[in-house]
């Protein structure tokens, strides 16, 4: 009967999130995959050109997030420092790499970066 009970409590646990291609629906990465960074310091981390001069004393929120290199990244696998990140199913571009590294839109920099865009992927919760 304790056994019964301690199933039971199991789905108290954190749901999982995967992220799908917007266009064709194909898993590309899950939550175990991103690779956490900390939170920049906003427009001020970025070159006098690319601030847009609005209110730039407040952090962006991140547009994207930043992954662990996988199977399904073609340019990764035949050797490329950077390319477009391209959905394997569709062709539909999720993103940019880059080894030496790339700045988040919050202003932090991430090394090796991986990135894939959020407007381009669906986020599901299971």
């Amino acid at each position: 009967m304790a056994a019964a009970s301690n199933s039971v409590s199991e789905p108290n646990s954190k749901p999982q999130v995967i992220y799908r291609c917007k266009k064709c629906r194909r898993i590309v990465a899950a939550e175990e995959n991103i690779v956490a960074h900390e939170r920049g310091k906003g427009e001020t981390s970025f070159k006098w050109k690319k601030r847009s001069g609005d209110n730039w004393e407040e952090a962006a929120d991140c547009t994207s997030i930043f992954v662990e290199p996988m199977k399904w990244m073609e340019a990764v696998q035949d050797g490329q420092v950077e390319e477009r990140l391209q959905c394997i199913g569709c062709k539909a571009r999720l993103g940019y790499f880059n080894w030496a590294g790339m700045q988040c839109s919050c202003g932090a920099w991430v090394n090796p970066a991986f990135q894939l865009h959020k407007s381009r992927l669906d986020e599901c919760h299971v």
